[in-house]
């Protein structure tokens, strides 16, 4: 693993800088579900999990899926909090929603919670919840385009600190041993960083219009990906196995476009 670690770190920064820079540009210039659905699609689970399979055994990474429906229903809890505390303001948000999820993420470790069926009902139960929170609760609405010129520096500094915060969400997951390691893989790198970049240029209003695209293309595209995944690699191998669940992370995505285009 450690000959990799440099590269997963590169690929990490990479992919969250491109991601988040990609989604965050797309939320202003083509509306907030476009830049929701963007800011969902698995690219750093499915990094994450390649890894893993290729420094260790497709094996070790179809077992690393156990906590990501957990995790992923812990990231919409994330974005209730955001949502429910954001009178405060987004850095006080954005801070209690991220002590709410490391709470919740403990937890997986402290009562060695790996059984993927469990954690898959309890996903479920944490979308809906969390969707029906976001959308009824608070009336979160999404948002058009807005008039907006960059220049190369707005965008380098979206790019450096999305990737920096990707780049330490995976060095946690090396500190913190393989559990954690499947808990980091789908840390909310891209909802933390497109929320505070959303928030500081337009404000939290329009930050919370990206939340739920965030949570339904987040949500189910990850677990899709996870899930066949998680069968795939054990038959099929690291190569085959990747390019399958890519084929149904992909079927998924068109799902979840179609539902957020009927959307309010």
């Amino acid at each position: 693993m450690e000959d990799f670690f440099p590269l997963k770190l590169l690929l990490a920064f990479a992919v969250a800088s491109s991601m988040v820079t990609l989604a965050t540009v797309a939320a202003e210039r083509l509306g907030s579900k476009i830049g929701g659905f963007i800011g969902g699609l698995p690219t750093m689970v499915a990094i994450s999990l390649f890894f893993i399979g290729y420094a260790q055994t497709p094996r070790a990474a179809s077992e690393a899926t156990g906590p990501i429906p957990l995790i992923m229903g812990f990231n919409g809890v994330y974005l209730v909090v955001y949502a429910g505390l954001s009178k405060w303001g987004a850095g006080i948000a954005m801070a209690c929603g991220f002590a709410v999820w490391l709470t919740l993420a403990s937890l997986i470790i402290l009562l060695d919670l790996n059984h993927f069926g469990l954690a898959l009902a309890i996903f479920i139960l944490l979308l809906l919840g969390s969707y029906h929170l976001l959308d009824k609760r608070w009336g979160l609405r999404s948002a058009g385009k807005v008039n907006v010129r960059y220049t190369p520096g707005q965008i380098l500094a979206r790019a450096l600190f999305s990737g920096g915060v990707a780049v330490s969400a995976v060095y946690l997951s090396k500190v913190g041993g393989p559990i954690w390691g499947g808990i980091m893989a789908p840390f909310p790198v891209v909802y933390l960083s497109t929320l505070f970049i959303l928030a500081r240029s337009w404000g939290i209003g329009y930050s919370l219009a990206i939340a739920k695209p965030l949570l339904v293309s987040g949500g189910v595209n990850v677990v899709v990906y996870a899930l066949v995944a998680r069968y795939s690699y054990p038959a099929l191998g690291l190569g085959g196995g990747t390019l399958v669940a890519l084929a149904f992370a992909a079927l998924s995505a068109f799902g979840t476009y179609s539902f957020l285009k009927r959307m309010s």
